[in-house]
């Protein structure tokens, strides 16, 4: 058994779930045209993360919000240790930084808990995106974060009604 993110008590004051901290250090490293240029890449990687015909969710979060190009699916199952596995769907109008985002984001969140994805602060997006991208683009880049956050905020209100 594989962890995606150590326990809330393993876990020190300021540091990422181990998969995302790794995409970020790689990140913090770079100028701010490789940053971008590895955005792309992770751009091109972003259908990786889309759910395949066979999977099951626990929720799915499908629209296209104002903020966003096109329409984008959050797909979440949590499985028996809690630990939540994500997929995520862009339509094919969806920016390439909202692309990048997704890729990294789904890659550095698998098998985190619920609890540590809604703690876990936004303070890693500048040091992936760069700051003047942040500044440009700052819907865009906190986008899949936070629908991220609501899909895992809308399957603990379900599980607390049901339970």
């Amino acid at each position: 058994m594989q962890k995606g993110c150590p326990d809330p008590g393993e876990n020190p004051a300021g540091s990422y779930p181990p998969k995302l901290q790794t995409i970020v250090g790689l990140f913090e490293m770079f100028s701010e045209e490789e940053k971008r240029e590895n955005l792309i890449a992770y751009a091109d990687q972003a259908d990786r993360c889309a759910p395949h015909e066979d999977e099951k969710f626990d929720l799915e979060d499908v629209r296209k919000d104002e903020e966003c190009t096109d329409t984008v699916g959050v797909f979440i199952r949590v499985d028996e240790e809690q630990r939540v596995h994500l997929r995520i769907a862009l339509g094919p109008k969806v920016q390439t930084l909202t692309r990048a985002m997704t890729s990294i984001l789904c890659k550095g969140l698998e098998g985190c808990t619920l609890g540590e994805i809604l703690e876990l602060p936004a303070d890693f997006v500048p040091k992936i995106v760069g700051g003047q991208l942040v500044r440009i683009r700052s819907q865009t880049v906190y986008y899949i974060l936070t629908r991220i956050k609501g899909a895992c905020r809308a399957f603990l209100n379900r599980q607390r009604m049901a339970g």
